[in-house]
């Protein structure tokens, strides 16, 4: 009998090379996703738009802030937090420091009781120009948040520059926030 007549005439299984072949196209996918500008940002759809409307609460009985304050010519920054936010405390010295030096931060109480986040801001201070309280997550929603903390730039025309995710360190208010706060700006004096 021929080798021929005992293999049963089969050639080499295009199968065999799909193992290879995946494992190259997952080594590529890796080596593209560790080689991006920022692999820990999310893209924000929101980013180059309009903000969205506002559909808030008043938070201690002040009234929220609005979509005109979001559009009166200045640069301010959208920061939603919560009070069983291990993360928003983290950042909550940092967000004290910038409204120390005159940034107007608008914070958004999030899936939050009133009562906690009353207490969350009386124990750790309130550097927040206003508040507002999204207790549904609606705005959230409409703003394309994947949770808390995170901070937009708006420009003084409305326009969102910067949605950042989690907690504003010195790193980032240095490295990421404060650029986009200067982009907000140039928008602003178009």
């Amino acid at each position: 009998m021929s080798d021929e007549t005992q293999t049963g005439k089969r050639g080499v299984s295009p199968l065999i090379f799909l193992p290879p072949l995946l494992f190259a196209a997952l080594a590529v996918m890796f080596w593209l996703g560790m080689n991006r500008a920022d692999p820990n940002a999310l893209k924000s759809t929101r980013e180059g738009g309009p903000a969205p409307a506002l559909n808030l609460s008043p938070l201690g009985g002040e009234p929220p802030f609005t979509d005109a304050d979001l559009r009166a010519g200045k640069v301010v920054l959208v920061n939603f937090w919560a009070s069983w936010c291990q993360a928003c405390r983290a950042e909550h010295p940092t967000l004290e420091k910038m409204a120390e030096e005159g940034i107007q931060i608008y914070g958004i109480d999030y899936r939050d009781e009133e009562a906690k986040g009353l207490k969350y801001l009386a124990d750790l201070g309130n550097p927040y120009t206003r508040n507002g309280a999204d207790p549904s997550g609606r705005t959230a929603l409409d703003w394309g948040l994947y949770g808390v903390p995170e901070t937009f730039v708006i420009a003084g025309d409305g326009t969102v520059v910067l949605r950042f995710a989690g907690p504003i360190t010195e790193r980032a208010l240095e490295k990421t926030i404060r650029p986009a706060m200067e982009k907000a700006a140039a928008i602003g004096a178009r």
